[in-house]
């Protein structure tokens, strides 16, 4: 038998008989039926390794590469064409390639799948969803798999959460808030807080900067509403342009049937768009949360820099626990490489670092898992964003800011402590840590979200990313006014900052297992921002 190569990180262990599986998934033997369904795979290609770790090394440093830097960490054309030859002559369809050439998308029916790459195929059902799914992991003949990293896809019913909890309160907030422009312009300091709220307490409030000439990147499963952008633009006394509907450009990535909105594509639009309220911003929606269609969504993304110079900042509110994803290859590893190449073209990827405390389990909601952080916040490429308890007065301004109990953070399992990972309260280690930065997340002083119509309070690390993103935004518009290039990965920038007026330092609280205190803590990072010192430091 010719020998094969064995991609047991691909897929994470199931049940060989039978029966229930990890995170309340049922494993049942595949019907003809199930094995004549198609299903999409993406076959993830290594990159060169001595120009990866140069782009490693640009992005620890904080800088950006050349597009000829960036180009050099691609696969060799021989393997990816040995790759797509091979799989036209066994029954896929490959769809595409991604622009790179990293990634190859093929689709083909359960049954043959098994058969090319022989793997075990089964249904899983999860969550009331019936799903095609690999039992054992898949494999290639040996030669056609040298210098495949990955192949994903197999594991459907594996799929990242996302980051937002809403509010329910005893008489719902249903009008809460309605307020006219001009009373919409000062903090009130009520929740559900609005976005001058914000502004106003960390440090934005009568800047001239409004993002302008900078693009906001948003990854989401779905779009929202225009009336709802329009509404909530209306009520944070937005007008103009930046209350313009071709401010957001929605791309349907996949180009299928989306899912409805529910609230964390709302959430992640208006109050991005709201912080920076001269940014542009283009949702790309993946359709659904599966890793293949954001690998797809993330390619798109790295595919439309050289268009958009000023597509800086990136918001995703989704993750995993670590322990659920098998290991630092498959997904992870094929998602690093797209962050880092994305980093190294500057742009700065603000993850939400989860809403379960420290020890969040597969549904990203309950807090009794393992103690783990989550992917994708704990990528080394990216900025984890963690969550606060934000409490203002009457006049808007700051009486307290703590821990929220639901920030995710902690020590990663899969990644090495960065270089730029250092100062005080930063502990003794050799693991990534999460978050580095956060901003409010509480629901119970949420954010207003207009959604259908209707008034929420939405609070979670979904709500303290978007938000990020746009500080982002602001943090660009005033390096290029001032004749500086955009800023490179801000992490290594960040971090020297510790302890300065650029961070308001949140000393108590805790999400579990991980206490506030003074300087670095693994729940809410350095700190939450001043915007204004921020601007003065890095520019």
């Amino acid at each position: 038998m010719a020998a094969r190569k064995i991609f047991s990180d691909s897929v994470v262990p199931l049940p060989e008989s039978d029966g229930p599986a990890p995170n309340g998934a049922i494993v049942q033997t595949a019907t003809q039926r199930e094995l004549d369904d198609t299903l999409d795979v993406l076959f993830t290609l290594s990159l060169d390794p001595e120009s990866t770790a140069a782009l490693e090394a640009k992005v620890a440093a904080g800088e950006v590469a050349t597009p000829e830097e960036i180009a050099a960490a691609t696969a060799p054309d021989a393997v990816r064409s040995k790759l797509t030859s091979w799989l036209e002559s066994h029954g896929f369809s490959v769809a595409k390639a991604s622009a790179d050439g990293t990634s190859v998308y093929a689709t083909s029916t359960v049954s043959n799948i098994s058969k090319q790459l022989e793997v075990d195929m089964a249904k899983v059902t999860k969550d009331g969803v019936t799903y095609s799914a690999a039992r054992t992991a898949p494999s290639l003949p040996a030669d056609i798999g040298e210098g495949v990293r990955a192949i994903l896809g197999l594991q459907p019913f594996r799929q990242l959460n996302k980051h937002f909890r809403k509010y329910v309160g005893p008489t719902g907030i249903s009008g809460a808030r309605a307020l006219t422009a001009a009373a919409a312009a000062a903090a009130t300091g009520t929740p559900p807080y609005l976005v001058e709220d914000l502004r106003a307490a960390y440090g934005a409030r009568g800047l001239s900067v409004t993002g302008d000439g900078q693009v906001i990147a948003i990854l989401i499963d779905t779009v929202p509403a225009t009336k709802d952008l329009k509404a909530f633009w209306a009520r944070n006394g937005l007008t103009g342009p930046s209350a313009s509907p071709k401010r957001v450009k929605k791309i349907n990535v996949g180009g299928t049937t989306l899912p409805p909105a529910e609230g964390e594509e709302t959430l992640d639009v208006q109050w991005s768009s709201g912080i920076a309220p001269g940014a542009q911003i283009r949702v790309y929606a993946a359709g659904s949360l599966r890793f293949v269609d954001l690998d797809q969504a993330l390619d798109r993304i790295v595919s439309d820099l050289p268009r958009f110079p000023g597509l800086r900042q990136l918001s995703i509110s989704l993750g995993l626990g670590e322990t659920f994803l098998g290991g630092p290859g498959g997904e992870v590893a094929a998602q690093h490489q797209k962050f880092l190449k994305l980093a190294a073209s500057g742009v700065n990827v603000f993850v939400s670092s989860g809403d379960a405390g420290s020890n969040p389990d597969g549904s990203g909601h309950g807090s009794s898992g393992p103690l783990q952080v989550e992917y994708e916040a704990s990528d080394p490429v990216v900025i984890g964003v963690g969550g606060t308890s934000l409490d203002l007065s009457s006049t808007g301004a700051v009486t307290s800011e703590t821990a929220w109990t639901g920030s995710g953070g902690g020590v990663s399992a899969l990644f090495a402590r960065p270089s730029w990972q250092t100062g005080p309260g930063v502990p003794a280690g050799d693991k990534r840590l999460v978050p580095d930065v956060s901003a409010a997340a509480d629901p119970n002083t949420g954010a207003l979200v207009i959604l259908h119509g209707h008034d929420n309070q939405i609070g979670g690390t979904s709500w303290s990313a978007p938000v990020w993103a746009g500080i982002c935004a602001l943090l660009n518009e005033a390096r290029v006014t001032a004749g500086k290039p955009a800023h490179g990965y801000l992490a290594p920038l960040l971090y020297p900052l510790a302890g300065t007026n650029c961070f308001r330092d949140i000393t108590s609280g805790s999400n579990g297992a991980y206490q506030s205190s003074a300087g670095y803590d693994r729940v809410t990072g350095l700190g939450t921002p001043h915007v204004g010192n921020l601007i003065n430091r890095l520019t």
